[in-house]
């Protein structure tokens, strides 16, 4: 019964590790997007 439990945990934990590093990823995408877009405007 342990071993379930400690099963179950550690897909709990490494859902809600997928889940945080999604978020972060997309926040960087947004932020390089973003200073791309204005990058282009001052160049041109």
């Amino acid at each position: 019964m342990l071993i379930f439990t400690l099963a179950a945990a550690m897909t709990v934990a490494m859902l809600i590790a997928t889940a945080v590093g999604l978020h972060e990823e997309a926040s960087r995408i947004k932020l390089e997007n973003r200073v791309r877009g204005t990058a282009d405007r001052r160049f041109r």
